[in-house]
């Protein structure tokens, strides 16, 4: 996603030389959406993949709807659009399918099962290997397994977001789907290296975001020390931290860190060489527990999206 918009400027030559290094070490699972850069990202993706298709296990989101203008149009489950979104991003992406086919967020006008069925006919045409779920609840995730088979779930969870942890992780586990945990690293507020509002570019959209409002940015950033210190303890980074605790909530669940850089990527991967012992944990535990965060994930019109 930060590759094409939200962060402020990036260099696609960059980004392109980041997704080679990511492949080169077995890093495959490459993540983004029609709405990411209003189509730019998977274009760049297409540029990405030339001649390395059978390299990547491509995955890719509909339904957050958007202007040519970039404006936002809303969400949309319809069965006739999820068949045009999906041959939208196909020639983007100039593949023949993706392996993983994500509703980016629940449309609350239309049933889950009208949805997930005609994604299922995506499957049955071929141009779709897997089904995936977005910021789905617990219940919406059975109501669609009834339909089809759903792979994945992807939602947001880190030390600051851990409102996955019980119902939804285990529903996950309970029905056999991957937990794919988004933003890890707290849109790397986590790494330590945001220290201030200001060091946010004036179009970078976490600067509307109550978590690093200035009023909470503060107390915020007392969990960073805290993780900064353990991490120190360890000989490794807050990233790899953040990211080694995500992994140890349950064998179902992988991670997506972005990083724009080839330095952060090695630092990411290099995170699953960090051995979190149950004395780790129980420290992460108390100073990160559920709701440590101060401010919502998201602007409120935003959060009324998510866990649908």
């Amino acid at each position: 996603m930060g590759m094409s918009e939200f962060y402020g400027a990036s260099d696609d030559a960059e980004s392109i030389k980041v997704i080679h290094h990511a492949l080169e070490r077995g890093a495959n699972l490459l993540d983004t959406a029609d709405m990411y850069g209003v189509g730019r990202n998977e274009q760049l993706l297409a540029r990405a993949l030339k001649g390395r298709r059978d390299q990547a296990f491509l995955c890719t989101k509909f339904a957050v709807r958007r202007g040519e203008d970039g404006s936002f149009l809303g969400v949309s489950g319809r069965p006739e659009y999820v068949k045009s979104a999906c041959e939208a991003s196909l020639k983007r992406l100039e593949v023949d399918h993706v392996d993983l086919y994500y509703q980016h967020r629940v449309d609350p006008e239309v049933p889950i099962e009208d949805t997930v069925g005609a994604m299922a006919e995506l499957v049955k045409e071929g141009k779709v290997r897997h089904l995936g779920l977005s910021e789905a609840s617990a219940a919406t995730v059975r109501r669609a397994a009834a339909v089809h088979p759903i792979a994945a779930l992807q939602t947001e969870l880190s030390l600051w977001s851990r409102e996955p942890e019980g119902e939804i992780l285990d529903t996950c586990r309970e029905l056999g789907v991957l937990f794919v945990a988004y933003s890890p690293l707290g849109r790397g507020f986590l790494t330590g290296a945001i220290q201030r509002f200001e060091d946010l570019a004036q179009d970078d959209f976490r600067r509307g975001m109550p978590r690093f409002q200035p009023e909470n940015f503060d107390k915020n950033l007392e969990l960073v020390r805290k993780v900064e210190s353990l991490a120190s303890k360890m000989a490794c980074t807050p990233a790899q931290v953040a990211l080694a605790w995500v992994l140890t909530r349950g064998e179902h669940v992988v991670t997506i860190p972005g990083t724009r850089k080839v330095s952060r990527l090695d630092e990411n991967i290099g995170a699953l060489q960090v051995p979190l012992t149950a004395a780790d944990l129980a420290e992460l535990d108390a100073v990160a527990p559920v709701g440590v965060a101060v401010g919502t994930r998201y602007p409120a019109a935003s959060m009324s999206s998510v866990n649908r």
